[in-house]
């Protein structure tokens, strides 16, 4: 039970930041990704805690990870568009305006990915095995579509 509202109020949480970065889509797309991917970026530290078992495993901590990363998914392409290539500190690289496709594509085998682990896990070995192949999707997207700061 206890299990259960933890994951209750935790989906909520990140359903809030959501929602939040929705709106600040509309009138700052690039503040509104890099809030996105900071959420998506806590969500994966606490992952890797749990992975490395510097935290104890959590089901409902794995699920909430997992459908953050859902929800960035779904919420990421459309937070560039052709308005928002530069400014605002971005280290948006230019690639992804070039190859909108295969951008849009990465995001949507993030989140089936997700929707997957997040059904799958069930304990610590199998939050690894997902967490593992979940955000090797992340590496992959950032080699290509991101600018490396000095």
């Amino acid at each position: 039970m206890i299990a259960r509202i933890a994951l209750t109020v935790s989906v909520a949480v990140a359903a809030a930041a959501f929602a939040a970065t929705a709106v600040t889509a509309q009138s700052d797309p690039i503040a509104a990704r890099k809030a996105q991917m900071k959420s998506t970026g806590q969500q994966t530290g606490i992952g890797a805690k749990m992975a490395k078992g510097e935290e104890p495993f959590d089901l409902a901590k794995a699920k909430t990870i997992f459908a953050t990363y859902e929800k960035a998914a779904v919420a990421m392409p459309a937070l560039f568009p052709d308005t928002a290539k530069s400014g605002g500190d971005s280290t948006a690289a230019p690639k992804i305006w070039e190859d909108m496709a295969d951008f849009k594509a990465r995001f949507a085998k993030f989140g089936t990915d997700a929707k997957a682990a997040e059904a799958a896990v069930k304990d610590l070995d199998s939050f690894k095995a997902a967490f593992g192949a979940v955000t090797r999707n992340c590496g992959g997207c950032h080699e290509l579509y991101r600018i490396k700061k000095s």
